[in-house]
């Protein structure tokens, strides 16, 4: 009876699965995307949010996200609150400039339902295509050299320095070393493509941390805590002023090319793609994932988005939504760790961080190195990000740089419409700041 279900709505045979294969795929990248459950939490406690909801939320935001992509759209990708727009959220909007975490949540929230309204109307494909392939990867790399600075410096390897902005930390601390073996351990765990390498990386170090009298314990399992303290707390109205307008926006075209990006790259290594290279019921997926940032940012946290290492999952066969169905189950699961959650330490997640920083910027070797007017905004957007410790900033100076070089090299007519305006509307917002 229950394979009759499944089949009749996930269509295995016409895919070529069967539910057992689905369920090791949706256990494989569950144990690949889990970390996110244990480094969310410490990132966004940055912003003053309390940890324990952020923990309910992160879980809920990725079973939420999934089982809609499963049971809606019907693709073996599963979602979560991403990486680097957490950091973004935790370290730019809320640290250096100041908002509160509330409207912070309101700006998440009011970029989700933008990227519904592109989906819904197929200003997707106008938007994407208008912003250069340059410039998409710059954003990826600068995002992952943001991550790496913030991790770097939650593993002690660096710290602040006033006369030369940053020096070497104290290496020869117990939390910066076990962070390095934390680092080295989950790169070779990588290597050996071991299932979970990130997770068991950020538990060894948990461990010897625990072992050590360095953190403490709080135990594995309990009842999950309450999400109140995080739930429907978004300042919508708070989020609607002027200053936080370049915020929504980067919050919103990060998640649209990191969305589409991910959704083409996963289903085009399962071979989910039609005879012309297009994604079937892309609407249907975008829709999954934008109603997912909405949903994330109500119950508490920053943007969700599409996983890249629902890869992993395809890769021992997933193929159908009844994968990313169980990526949800797993996470509901996760709700009741939260004691473990709570004993990992801030240099445990921090060789995360690099490790993902190390996949963002593997995208700057596809850059056309030898046109200039292509690879010089890419670059300057990159660096901008982790130097001015803001991805909105970077974002802005790749646009700026990308329309003048093109316009004074003469070759104003690779200049798209979208490009100009969005670089226009970045420099009246460093002329109004100054």
């Amino acid at each position: 009876m229950i394979n009759q279900v499944l089949e009749q709505h996930f269509q295995l045979r016409a895919h070529g699965t069967t539910p057992r294969t689905e369920l090791l795929a949706g256990l494989t990248t569950f144990l690949t995307m889990a970390y996110i459950a244990f480094v969310n939490p410490d990132i966004l406690a940055a912003a003053r949010m309390p940890r324990d909801a952020v923990f309910v939320a992160t879980c809920l935001a990725a079973a939420t996200g999934s089982l809609i992509m499963g049971l809606y759209a019907n693709y073996p990708i599963a979602l979560a609150p991403g990486m680097g727009l957490n950091a973004y959220f935790a370290f730019a909007v809320v640290g250096t400039m100041g908002y509160t975490w509330q409207q912070a949540l309101g700006a998440v929230f009011i970029s989700g339902c933008l990227f519904i309204v592109v989906s819904l109307f197929r200003l997707r494909a106008w938007i994407v295509d208008a912003i250069p392939a340059s410039l998409k990867l710059g954003i990826s790399a600068g995002i992952g050299l943001f991550l790496a600075i913030i991790g770097m410096k939650n593993a002690g390897f660096i710290e602040a320095d006033p006369n030369t902005l940053v020096r070497v930390g104290h290496l020869g601390a117990p939390g910066t070393l076990l962070a390095a073996f934390g680092l080295v351990a989950i790169i070779a765990l990588q290597a050996r493509r071991i299932t979970g390498g990130v997770l068991l990386g950020i538990l060894a170090v948990t461990a010897a941390s625990v072992a050590m009298g360095l953190t403490p314990f709080h135990g594995v399992v309990s009842m999950p805590p309450s999400l109140a303290p995080t739930l429907l707390q978004m300042d919508i109205a708070g989020a609607m002023q002027l200053g936080l307008l370049s915020v929504v926006m980067t919050f919103f075209l990060v998640e649209l090319f990191d969305a589409t990006g991910t959704l083409i790259g996963v289903s085009h290594r399962a071979g989910l793609l039609d005879a012309q290279g297009r994604l079937p019921r892309l609407k249907r997926a975008l829709l999954a994932d934008s109603g997912a940032i909405v949903a994330g940012a109500a119950m508490g946290t920053s943007s969700t988005t599409a996983y890249i290492e629902s890869a992993a999952g395809t890769a021992v066969g997933g193929r159908t939504g009844l994968t990313a169905v169980v990526v949800a189950l797993c996470f509901v699961a996760t709700l009741f760790l939260a004691p473990l959650a709570g004993s990992v330490p801030a240099f445990a997640t921090a060789p995360a961080l690099i490790y993902v920083a190390v996949l963002m910027t593997r995208g700057l070797a596809d850059l056309s190195w030898d046109d200039l007017t292509e690879s010089t905004p890419a670059v300057l957007c990159a660096l901008a990000m982790p130097l001015t410790f803001s991805i909105a900033h970077g974002i802005a100076f790749g646009f700026i740089a990308y329309a003048s070089i093109k316009l004074l090299a003469g070759r104003w007519r690779e200049l798209s419409p979208a490009v100009a305006v969005i670089a226009l509307v970045f420099v009246a917002k460093f002329a109004w700041l100054s």
